[in-house]
C-alpha cells in the first residue's frame, strides 16, 4: 500500500503564525494610502456612517443617491472618493474632469477648503458669484482637476467659453433640495447636460421628496445605489424647545441667549431684522455680527471665520445666507423670528448636532405666534417641549445657558463701515433702502 500524500509540515507547538495586520478603518473602504494617511494627520480614523456606506460604491464607479442631512459627513462622503477617482491624470486648461455644484458660495468655498488637505497634488478652484470673475477664468486657465461651482457663475463661465465640461468624467450635486428652493434647476440641468453623458453622478440631498429632485435623478443618475443615514434630517438634533414669552420680554430673552458661553446661532427671517437683532446685541456687549445675503462676498467670509475661530461668539443670520454656514460645535441653534415654513425650520436646526455632536435648537414664541409655531414643527416632524419664560426665569438659563450680557457697547469685529449691508445692483428688493438706514447708526454712536 503506497504511503499517503506527505502533508505540509506543521509549525512549531512554541511558534505563532502572526495574524494579518488590521487595516486602518478609512483603508478598508478602498482609499488610496496616501488619503488615509493625509485622514490620520488630520485627526479622521473612523468614516461616519455617510461615508461607510457611501465611498465604496462612488469608489468603484456607481452612480449614488444619498439622502445625509447638513453635517453629517457627506463632503467627505463624496469629495474624498472623487479626488481618488481624479488622481494619476494631468489638469486640462479650462476643462475640469470632476464637478461639485453647490447652491451656495459659501458651501462651495467650505467644500473646498474641507477636500484640501487631500487633494495630493491635484487641483481644486471653486467658481462663484461675489469673486472677479477674471481671477476664476485665469485659475480654470491654469488647469483645475476639481471644480467646485455655484451654478449661475459656473453657467457664466460656461457661456463666455472660460469653462467647458466636456472632460468631467463625475460629478457631484450637493444639497439639491436648496437648489431647488432657490430655483437653481433649470441651470443645473443645462450644466449637466454639457457633460459627458456616461459620466459618474452623485446627488446628496437632506430631503428626496421634492418632485422635482425626484425628476433629476431620474433624468441623470443612471440605477443608482441608494443611502439614507436617517429616517428624518430633523433627527440629528437633539431636543427643541418653544421659548413661550410675552412680546415685551422677547428683547431680553434674546440678548441673555446670546450672552450665553459657546457659539450661538440666531435666525431672523428678513436682512433688515438681522441688522436690527445685531445692533441690539452689539449694544449689551455681546460679540455679535449679522450674515446676510445684503453683505459683500469678502465681508461674509470674515464674518464667518470671526466665528468660526471664537472671535464671533453669537451670529444673526438670515435662511439664505445661513445655507453656507457649516461651523462645528454651534451648540445652540435659536428661532429669533419662527422660519416660512417647515424646510426652513429642518435646515436651521442642521447646523446643531454636527456629525455625531449634541445641540439644541429653541425657538422664541410670543402669543400671537403660537398657532403658527405649532403647525410649522408639526409639518417639519419634530418633537417639541414648551416652556413659559422670562428673562431672569432659572428654567431659561438651565435650557440655554442664557445669562445676563455685559452690559457695555462690544467693540463690531471690523470698523462698521465695512459692515454696512451693499445690496446687490439692480436687485430690485423693496428692502434695500431700509438696510441702508441702520448700517449707518454705528457712525453717529461713535461720534459721540
Amino acid at each position: 500500500m503506497p504511503d499517503p500524500a506527505p502533508r505540509h509540515p506543521q509549525p512549531p507547538e512554541s511558534a505563532t503564525t502572526p495574524a494579518p495586520a488590521a487595516r486602518p478603518p478609512f483603508a478598508r473602504l478602498g482609499l488610496p494610502v496616501l488619503t488615509v494617511q493625509a485622514l490620520r494627520r488630520e485627526g479622521l480614523t473612523d468614516p461616519l456612517p455617510i461615508q461607510d456606506a457611501a465611498v465604496p460604491d462612488v469608489l468603484a464607479g456607481r452612480d449614488v443617491l444619498g439622502r445625509a442631512p447638513t453635517g453629517s459627513g457627506k463632503t467627505l462622503a463624496f469629495g474624498l472618493p472623487m479626488l481618488a477617482r481624479l488622481a494619476g491624470r494631468p489638469a486640462i486648461p479650462r476643462a475640469p474632469r470632476g464637478l461639485v455644484l453647490a447652491p451656495t458660495r459659501e458651501l462651495a468655498l467650505q467644500i473646498e477648503r474641507a477636500l484640501e488637505p487631500f487633494a495630493l497634488g491635484l487641483r481644486l478652484g471653486t467658481a462663484v458669484g461675489g469673486i472677479p470673475t477674471a481671477r476664476q477664468t485665469e485659475r480654470l486657465q491654469r488647469g483645475v482637476d476639481l471644480l467646485i461651482a455655484t451654478p449661475g457663475r459656473l453657467t457664466d463661465l460656461v457661456e463666455q467659453g472660460a469653462a467647458v465640461l466636456d472632460s468631467v468624467s463625475i460629478t457631484t450635486i450637493d444639497e439639491a433640495d436648496h437648489m431647488a428652493d432657490f430655483g437653481f434647476l433649470p441651470q443645473v440641468t443645462r450644466l449637466l447636460d454639457a457633460t459627458p453623458r456616461d459620466g459618474q453622478r452623485l446627488l446628496f440631498s437632506a430631503t428626496l421628496d421634492d418632485r422635482s429632485v425626484q425628476d433629476l435623478v431620474r433624468r441623470y443618475l443612471r440605477d443608482p445605489v441608494t443611502h439614507s443615514v436617517a429616517p428624518e434630517p430633523a433627527a440629528a438634533v437633539a431636543v427643541h424647545h418653544l421659548l413661550y414669552v410675552e412680546s415685551a420680554d422677547k428683547p431680553a430673552v434674546l440678548a441673555r441667549i446670546a450672552a450665553r458661553d459657546g457659539r450661538t446661532l440666531l435666525f431672523a427671517r428678513t436682512q433688515y431684522g438681522a441688522e436690527k437683532l445685531t445692533r441690539r446685541l452689539r449694544d449689551q456687549g455681546i460679540a455679535v455680527a449679522a450674515l446676510h445675503g445684503g453683505k459683500a462676498q469678502n465681508r461674509r467670509m470674515r464674518t464667518l471665520a470671526a466665528f468660526a475661530d471664537g472671535a464671533v461668539t453669537a451670529l444673526v443670520a438670515t435662511d439664505i445666507a445661513a445655507r453656507g454656514i457649516h461651523v462645528d460645535a454651534v451648540s445652540l441653534v435659536v428661532h429669533a423670528d419662527p422660519p416660512a415654513d417647515a424646510k426652513y425650520y429642518v435646515h436651521r436646526a442642521g447646523r446643531t448636532a454636527r456629525a455625531g455632536a449634541t445641540g439644541t435648537v429653541v425657538t422664541v414664541v410670543t402669543p400671537d405666534q403660537r398657532a403658527e409655531v405649532a403647525a410649522l414643527t408639526s409639518a417639519a416632524g419634530v418633537e417639541v417641549v414648551a416652556h413659559t419664560v422670562r428673562p431672569e426665569d432659572r428654567q431659561l438659563a438651565q435650557l440655554t445657558g442664557a445669562r445676563a450680557p455685559a452690559g457695555a457697547p462690544a467693540a463690531p469685529p471690523e470698523p462698521a463701515a465695512r459692515d454696512r449691508a451693499r445690496p446687490r445692483r439692480g436687485s430690485g428688493r423693496p428692502h434695500r433702502a431700509a438696510e441702508r438706514a441702520p448700517a449707518r447708526r454705528p457712525h453717529r454712536r461713535r461720534a459721540k
